[in-house]
């Protein structure tokens, strides 16, 4: 807190950049490489989609992040976001599979076999 109040400039600027913290923990970029090259995963990935899934991009994340972490690089900060911005996109690029409901049908609260008891 004095070395905030005492610096101004560049080195305030650069203490307040060494504070922010990648966009996810290095651990869990290194989690989704593990998972992404799991057997079952590809095999999963193999049965949907006909091809192995591509797991290079989770490695290359985790080795921006620690080097974030251990040198403040500017670079490894800005590809670490770049990708985590394209992971992003890539996942709004589809439209959902099911219309959400406005609200809930007529008959809601009736028993689901109401329309069997009556003869």
């Amino acid at each position: 807190t004095d070395f905030v109040k005492k610096s101004t400039g560049k080195s305030l600027q650069l203490y307040l950049l060494s504070l922010r913290q990648t966009p996810r923990e290095c651990s869990d970029y290194w989690a989704e490489w593990k998972h992404c090259r799991s057997l079952r995963n590809r095999f999963h990935n193999y049965y949907t989609h006909g091809t192995a899934p591509e797991c290079q991009q989770w490695k290359l994340d985790y080795k921006a992040c620690r080097e974030w972490e251990e040198t403040a690089s500017t670079q490894a900060k800005d590809a670490l976001q770049q990708s985590e911005k394209n992971r992003l996109e890539e996942q709004q690029r589809y439209p959902p599979v099911w219309a959400l409901r406005k609200k809930p049908p007529p008959d809601w609260h009736l028993p689901l076999d109401a329309h069997k008891s009556k003869p």
